[in-house]
């Protein structure tokens, strides 16, 4: 949900702006994405942060 609505904000171009990883810049995609943070915490932390910082 949050890797959901971070897109609707901001797109992946957006998202490779902010976050600087990979997922995001090469051959995006939800399934991908989702995948590498699961296994990534400090990823998935900077995704968390973003979101926070974005909706609050």
């Amino acid at each position: 949900m949050i890797l959901e609505e971070l897109l609707l904000r901001y797109r992946w171009e957006g998202l490779a702006y902010h976050i600087d990883i990979n997922c995001f810049k090469e051959n995006p995609s939800i399934k991908s994405s989702l995948k590498f943070l699961r296994k990534t915490p400090w990823a998935r932390k900077k995704v968390e942060d973003l979101y926070l910082r974005s909706f609050e």
